[in-house]
Formats: structure tokens, sequence, C-alpha cells
């Protein structure tokens, strides 16, 4: 598992890559552009880029240097809590309301 956070982080390369491409062209573009309002707005977007790819690079560098990826102990909190989340008071109650115990499937069926 430690091997794949990894191999995440070094796949980072490639979002970072296609942001810094994007912003080439927008510059590019503001090169041709002769309204200052929508050039200033090209040098927002460019900026916003630029930060993007910052942040996409450097948390590819976090997980390459520590092996743990944010998003991989959220998934596992998720995998825990998932089926849970189906049983609980207001499932039996709604269950108990609707079908006398009975699941919601079989009254449908009986239609």
């Amino acid at each position: 598992m430690m091997g794949a956070s990894r191999l995440m982080g070094a796949l980072a390369i490639l979002p970072t890559t296609v942001l810094l491409t994007i912003s080439f062209f927008v510059l590019v573009v503001l090169r041709k552009i002769e309204k200052e309002g929508l050039k200033a707005f090209g040098y927002v977007v460019a900026a916003l880029l630029w930060i993007s790819a910052l942040l996409v690079f450097s948390m590819g560098i976090y997980v390459l240097s520590t092996g743990r990826h944010p998003m991989m102990k959220m998934m596992k909190g998720m995998e825990y809590s998932g089926p849970q989340m189906m049983k609980g008071p207001m499932m039996d109650s709604m269950m108990m309301h609707h079908g006398q115990g009975k699941p919601l499937k079989a009254e449908a069926k009986g239609r």
C-alpha cells in the first residue's frame, strides 16, 4: 500500500504539466489581446493556474517523501462508515413506518 501512495505522488507531475501548459497558452493569447480589462483577467487566470500547479506539485512531493496520501485516509474512513450509515434509527423508523419491518424492495415488488 505504501508503494501505491508513492506512485500517486510521482504521478502529480502530469496535472502539474497540464496546468503549466494551459497557462503558457493563456499568456501567448494575452500578447495578442489589446483590451486592458481582458489582459488583466488573463493575468489573473495565469496566476491562478500557476498557484494550482504549485499546490498539486507540492502535494506530490509530500506524498513522495512521506508515503502518506491524505485522500487515502479519508477513503479508508468512508469504507468503514459507509455501510453503517444505512443502519441507523432513521432508517429503522422508515422501514417500520413504510412496511412494518419489511424491506422497501419487497413492497415495490408486490405492486
